[in-house]
C-alpha cells in the first residue's frame, strides 16, 4: 500500500471522529500510542511490536491529515537521502 492509500483509508475510517475531538486531543492518543509502542518494544514479542507500529502509523496519519499535511508530499524531504547532507547513508557528523 501506499502512503497515500494508507492516508485516504485512516480518513475514511477515522477522521470525522478525530477531527470532532480536535488536535490536541487527538495528539494526546498519538501519544498514548508511542508510549503502547515503547512497551512493546521493551516487552513484547514480534507480533505486538507489529500491532504497536500499525497503530503509531495510523495516529500520524490521522493527525497529518486534520493538519493538511499529505504524508507522501512530506516524505519526498528524505528522497535525496539525508536532508543536511544528501547522503545515504547519512555522512553527518
Amino acid at each position: 500500500m501506499e502512503i497515500a492509500e494508507f492516508q485516504r483509508l485512516i480518513e475514511r475510517i477515522y477522521y470525522q471522529k478525530d477531527r470532532a475531538r480536535g488536535l490536541d486531543g487527538t495528539f494526546r492518543w498519538f501519544v498514548e500510542e508511542v508510549g503502547e509502542l515503547a512497551r512493546a518494544i521493551r516487552e513484547g514479542d514480534a507480533g505486538e511490536r507489529a500491532e504497536e507500529f500499525a497503530d503509531v502509523l495510523a495516529w500520524v496519519s490521522t493527525l497529518a491529515s486534520i493538519c493538511g499535511v499529505e504524508l507522501a508530499e512530506a516524505a519526498r524531504k528524505y528522497e535525496l537521502g539525508c536532508p543536511k547532507c544528501q547522503e545515504t547513508p547519512c555522512g553527518c557528523g
